[in-house]
């Protein structure tokens, strides 16, 4: 409404069905092994909604296997969850830089690196640190911020500290995850 271009990216999950495919795919590292996600779209009130496609999100919906999106029972976590919400962050980092979105009579093209990325729990802690490591340090998205918000701090994406490198993150950062609960 302030005249300022505006995206949401999330995970493709089955009820986003009005959204369409981009032809967008990019390659994003999770874990060990390189996986290939695609881009999904739609414009609704004035906001780009972009979707990350992938069966790593899919499989784990109420529309496909009776589950919850964050783990089978409430307060238990999907073993996956770091690596999924990983290639969430990665692919979120990509989006404004790659997808070429003509929704709107007064924008046109990709968002571009001059940008500000609101990042929702801890689903997308990651992303300040990609940037960091994997833009910032290439002189990439120089100018671009990070605002991070908490809405429910009773989920917190705890995982086991031996899983760290499976975040592909420079060891500096290690320290920043190292948590003790008193």
């Amino acid at each position: 409404a302030n005249g300022h271009r505006v995206m949401t990216v999330a995970p493709r999950y089955d009820q986003y069905k009005d959204a369409w495919d981009t032809g967008v795919a990019i390659e994003v590292k999770v874990g060990y092994i390189t996986e290939k996600v695609r881009f999904f779209h739609c414009y609704k009130r004035g906001v780009d909604r972009v979707f990350i496609d992938h069966p790593m999100f899919l499989e784990k919906v109420w529309g496909k296997t009776g589950s919850k999106i964050y783990g089978p029972t409430t307060g238990t976590d999907y073993e996956d969850n770091q690596l999924r919400f990983s290639m969430l962050c990665q692919a979120a980092l990509e989006a404004p830089r790659i997808l070429n979105l003509n929704s709107c009579e007064y924008f046109s093209g990709p968002y571009g690196e001059d940008v500000v990325f609101t990042a929702n729990d801890w689903h997308t802690a990651l992303l300040p640190c990609y940037l960091k490591s994997m833009y910032k340090s290439k002189g990439m998205y120089e100018t671009a911020k990070v605002a991070y918000c908490i809405h429910n701090i009773a989920y917190q994406g705890r995982f086991s500290f031996s899983d760290f490198s499976l975040l592909n993150l420079p060891d500096a950062f290690r320290s920043s995850f190292d948590f003790i609960d008193g």
